[in-house]
């Protein structure tokens, strides 16, 4: 688990204004965290199957965060572009 005061640091270092705590970037940071962890917790314990998949689930939502991010970032490019 992230510590309170690790999660504020991340928060401030990608939120777009004082109360942005849900944005997409945010949360992309946030599992990204959670993902290090995580990693380096197999990595001593190889055979911890439950973590393990735990590790296949946050990297499957940060990559539909990330998706979403794009697609937004195409979308409004489409928009600049007309």
């Amino acid at each position: 688990m992230i510590s309170t005061k690790k999660k504020e640091s991340i928060i401030k270092k990608v939120q777009k204004h004082d109360k942005d705590t849900g944005s997409a970037e945010v949360q992309i940071s946030l599992i990204t965290e959670r993902i290090e962890e995580l990693a380096s917790h197999l990595k001593k314990n190889p055979k911890d199957a439950h973590s393990r998949r735990g590790l296949l689930k946050l990297v499957s939502d940060r990559r539909a965060h990330q998706r979403y991010i794009d697609a937004k970032k195409r979308k409004a490019d489409l928009k600049v572009a007309a």
